[in-house]
């Protein structure tokens, strides 16, 4: 049903094309006959949005490639909350709606950008590369203030002169220069944002624009500032069913599926960004201009969560009481404990998480018009960029009785008694539980110089030339605190008997430290019901490192009390993760590139349909350098003296730790043409064929290898002597100096219909072949033992290893409607439809139809790639990730004298968000291989596909110009309060997993021009 609906969309799409058709003719018709007598009436003026439709139209129109555009014309300013938002009006782009890299916490205003199914995204700021310092290529486009943006383009097909590493789409952020204006512009604007979920006092948000041109008799000068400051304070709530286990011995003769349990958290997000952006502009004379341009993005946010986490480890104990399964076997209701190991531990989880970032770019260009036929263009470019993070966690732990559960309802639904309720609010039933600490430290920059000439023809078929080079100057530099995310432990139940005769219970006065219970009220804005519970203070998370010394402390004291009692054991001391100290957390990349391009503009006017275009190569070097680090650990076993040695031999490799820096050079040709053919009444039609690549990402191309020797032994009993069972020689790679980049050769038709100002109807087809994507597999590394022999380790690295494919089509249509009752003049509808398939193929299949081993990290490639269930059973067969077939975009416009109104739908089918991410994923997974030698163990890892569900949000807005120069408006995100939904892949079926919920946001905007 919900296909059906989507789909029909795309057909209304047309059904309003046609009959719009007759309301261009119409017009058409009128203006011809009453274009004479209607010479003395009032000129209409258009403004608003209508005007920013139009210019963008036009945009479009008559661009060399295939471009959509969004244009602030008239207001001056892009609506919605940030660019990420912005983009996901445009035909083609879908928005990540999880934090980046993150899909357990949800972005309120979106993240990562795909175009086209893919997130092969370029960035640019006014035609020159621009990015953010997170390793990766690109800008995090949320974190780019709108305010200062006059426009964004987004190129769907490259040609030769446009910078190289954009397979599925350049996004073009447009700013405006003193010479976009006639004279002096001033504008200022405030606004107040309120989130019904998070409450509180409304945040505010202002900028300022003044600009403003001079003529002197040194030639004319235009100098433009613009400033933009916004605090955004929003709030996420979230229910969370954790994955089933198959389960035979609850239900006699049947196997059933039954979760660890429900749990939930609310997340609190602030964020302020500002951004700073200068130009000017000189033009000593009609034949040279030049103008320099200083743009600065940066924010700080912030978001700390109380999440009631499981972590349970014996999910096979859980007890079902009056239990309800459906015909596969999943739980649908009951009672779930765990009687026997005293409760279903869960660990109250207080997290705080805070980032610095920023982006500066300053650049210089230079144009001189030598003659009528010669042009040059010199432009310099200076972008640097960094960012920083701490992100701490501190956790409570207490053992639920028991947790009554309906999975039948629309949201998961709780059910406790007083009691419970009771238990779950004292503090004495509370432990200290663990820790765990990330830092993280970027910077990047890159020097840019760019020449690009114009040779202009006289002739009746060619128009121009254009040839240019770019030489780059790139450099990364990115710290990780090692362990990465350092879990560790205080006390916990798994350690009992053996390392701490007791938890760290807060009733303990030796273990007293700041706690807070947490109401969770307006939880779900009051759609649903959850218990107060128990969390360490905010200070304690934001007190690293000393709050953690404190808290680990107490597990010394215990471990020390347990090794008394028992006679022997060991009490390890916190380590905090190492910081700016270890290679395993340096990733330093430099980059050099040299591009030379050359390309031909053509057209032929006098053909009955007029034909023009481009055609032109880019060739580009690329020579990378990465700091590398090569580690090896031994595993050394103890023989007895005078013990006989049997079995395998072991290499004598010496332990490692050496610096080997790696250097990779290729070169790429990137040919391109695009056509178009101009034929009647605002029809054209184009072409585009073109080789593309992108980069592989900075965070893939650490050279970290860290290698190991694991031993098996066993000793006979009867004769003493040791056995070498097995010697396994492996190896992680953090990365890979030697990737290539992904290569696609893609085709782009398109036709175009222009009835109207404004008003367009296309439909475009696409096809992109990829090849030499970057996946996860195992290659071999060397290394010599004592006599010079090579030994070979099985090394698990990211490699050149699929190829694949996104093709579909794109539908767009666009009007106002002028020839309406007088009671709907103004009104306009503006919709699109995307359809994308996709598919990757591996060069070197992993698929096999059990997951084995309880290694859940990057060398279990069968799991990581195709995905297995907490039976060992295999998925596989998955698409791309973050790629939705369908998506869709619908506006309701109202542009009419004083007012200007905009109701939008923006939508996305469901997409495949990652595989084995945490919250999806484990080790107690129970192998029902028959044919494994350890079948019905219960310590296989296993990870879950984990799906975006289909998500659609109505956004709105009404603009009302008091004066020529004062308006006020309304903005509204989210009108309908939608939830965000994941689920998750087992073999009973697509499994709800996770609502998050934000509520809707409102915004209040002054606006005065001058």
């Amino acid at each position: 049903m919900k296909h059906v609906k989507k789909t029909a969309m795309a057909i209304a799409v047309s059904h309003i094309a046609a009959l719009s058709g007759g309301v261009a003719l119409a017009q058409s018709a009128s203006s011809s006959t009453e274009g004479t007598a209607s010479a003395n009436a009032s000129v209409v003026v258009v403004s608003g949005q209508r005007a920013a439709l139009q210019s963008a139209q036009k945009i479009k129109q008559d661009a060399d490639e295939v471009v959509d555009s969004i244009n602030a014309e008239d207001i001056g300013k892009l609506p919605d909350r940030s660019v990420t938002e912005v983009l996901q009006r445009v035909v083609g782009v879908t928005i990540d709606r999880s934090m980046s890299g993150d899909p357990q916490h949800y972005a309120v205003e979106g993240s990562g950008v795909a175009i086209r199914g893919l997130n092969y995204v370029r960035s640019e700021l006014n035609g020159r590369d621009s990015f953010s310092a997170n390793g990766a290529r690109s800008l995090s486009f949320e974190d780019v203030p709108p305010e200062l943006m006059a426009g964004v383009d987004v190129y769907k097909n490259p040609s030769a002169e446009q910078i190289e590493g954009a397979i599925s789409g350049l996004v073009n952020l447009r700013t405006a220069m003193p010479f976009d204006f006639k004279g002096f512009k001033g504008s200022v604007s405030g606004q107040m944002s309120y989130s019904t979920l998070r409450e509180g006092k409304p945040t505010p948000s202002t900028s300022l624009l003044l600009s403003d041109r001079w003529k002197t008799r040194f030639g004319e000068f235009g100098l433009l500032v613009d400033f933009a400051r916004s605090q955004s304070d929003t709030r996420t709530d979230n229910f969370q069913i954790e994955p089933y286990y198959p389960r035979d011995n609850l239900v006699p003769g049947r196997i059933v599926w039954v979760p660890t349990g429900v749990t939930w958290r609310t997340m609190e997000f602030e964020r302020e960004r500002k951004g700073q952006y200068a130009a000017a502009q000189w033009r000593p004379n009609r034949d040279l201009s030049t103008s320099l341009t200083y743009f600065k993005s940066s924010y700080e946010n912030s978001w700390s969560e109380q999440a009631m986490l499981m972590k349970h480890t014996t999910p096979y104990a859980i007890q079902v009481a009056n239990g309800v399964y459906d015909a596969n076997g999943a739980l649908l209701s009951g009672t779930l404990s765990d009687p026997e190991h005293g409760g279903i531990n869960l660990n109250p989880d207080r997290r705080v998480s805070g980032r610095s970032s920023s982006t500066t770019d300053i650049a210089w260009n230079v144009q001189w018009r030598v003659n009528q036929d010669w042009t040059i263009r010199n432009d310099v470019q200076r972008i640097r960029a960094k960012t920083s993070s701490l992100d701490s966690d501190v956790a409570t732990g207490m053992l639920l009785q028991k947790q009554g559960i309906d999975l039948t309802t629309k949201l998961p639904t709780l059910h406790f008694d007083d009691a419970d309720r009771a238990a779950i609010a004292d503090p004495n039933n509370y432990y200290w539980a663990y820790t765990m600490e990330h830092l993280d430290r970027s910077t990047a920059s890159n020097n840019v110089w760019r020449t690009d000439v114009q040779y202009n023809f006289d002739h009746a078929v060619l128009r121009d030339v254009r040839f240019g080079v770019r030489f780059t100057d790139r450099k990364s530099l990115t710290q990780n605190s090692n362990p990465s995310y350092n879990w560790q432990a205080i006390t916990q139940p798994y350690m009992l008997g053996w390392n701490i005769p007791t938890l760290a219970y807060l009733g303990d006065p030796r273990f007293n430290n700041e706690v807070r219970v947490h109401p969770f009220s307006n939880f779900f804005n009051g759609d649903a019901s959850v218990p107060a519970a128990v969390f360490p203070s905010d200070s304690l998370a934001r007190g690293y490192p000393d709050s953690y010394a404190t808290l680990h402390g107490y597990h010394t004291v215990l471990c020390e009390q347990q090794a008394a009692a028992q006679g022997w054991g060991t009490c390890e001391p916190w380590k905090r993760a190492t910081f700016g100290t270890d290679p395993a957390e340096i990733n330093d990349v430099a980059e050099k590139t040299r591009a030379f391009y050359t390309q031909l503009r053509f057209g032929f006017d006098e053909l009955k349909y007029p034909v023009d275009g481009n055609i032109g190569v880019r060739y580009v070097k690329t020579d990378m350098r990465a700091a590398g680090y090569t580690v090896f650990t031994p595993n050394v076993v103890s023989i007895p003296p005078g013990a006989a040695v049997t079995g395998m031999p072991i290499p004598d490799i010496k332990a490692l730790s050496q610096q080997a820096d790696f250097e990779h050079a290729y070169s790429n040709v990137l040919p391109s043409l695009n056509l178009r053919l101009k034929g009647t009444g605002g029809w054209q039609f184009r072409l585009a064929l073109a080789k593309a690549m992108s980069r592989p990402d900075f965070g893939r191309l650490q050279a970290y290898n860290r290698l190991s020797q694991q031993v098996d032994s066993s000793v006979n009993p009867a004769t003493g002597a040791v056995n070498i069972d097995s010697v396994s020689l492996t190896g992680e790679a953090s990365g890979n100096p030697m990737l290539k980049p992904t290569l696609s050769t893609q085709l782009d038709l398109t036709a175009e219909w222009y009835f109207a100002p404004g008003g367009s109807l296309t439909l475009a087809v696409f096809n992109k072949r990829l090849k030499d994507i970057v996946v996860d597999q195992m290659v071999s590394v060397e290394l010599p033992d004592s006599t010079g022999a090579m030994h070979s380790f099985a090394t698990t690295s990211p490699v050149n290893g699929a190829k694949g494919h996104a093709r579909g089509f794109e539908l767009a249509y666009q009007q106002y409607y002028d020839n309406v009752p007088g009671w709907l003049k103004g009104i306009g509808v503006q919709a699109s439809f995307t359809f994308v398939d996709s598919a990757r193929d591996l060069y070197n299949p992993v698929y096999s139809e059990y997951c084995s081993g309880s290694a859940d990290g990057a060398a279990n490639l069968n799991l990581n790639i195709n995905g297995c269930d907490t039976d060992g059973r295999v998925f596989g067969n998955l698409p791309l990730q973050g790629l939705s077939r369908q998506s869709a975009n619908l506006s309701l416009m109202y542009d009419r004298g004083p007012v200007s109104a905009r109701v939008a739908y923006s939508w996305r089918s469901r997409s495949l968000q990652s595989v084995n991410a945490w919250g999806a994923r484990g080790t107690d997974g129970k192998d029902t291989n028959p044919a494994s030698p350890t079948y019905g163990a219960e310590n296989l890892a296993w990870g879950l596909p984990l799906w975006a569900e289909a998500y659609g949000q109505i956004d709105a807005s009404i603009f009302y110009k008091l004066t020529e120069k004062l308006s006020i408006g309304l903005e509204a995100q989210n009108l309908t309060d939608v939830k965000f939904r994941q689920t998750m892949d087992q073999h009973i079926g697509n499994m709800n997993h996770t609502w998050f919920k934000t509520g809707p946001r409102y915004t209040a905007q002054l606006r005065y021009d001058f």
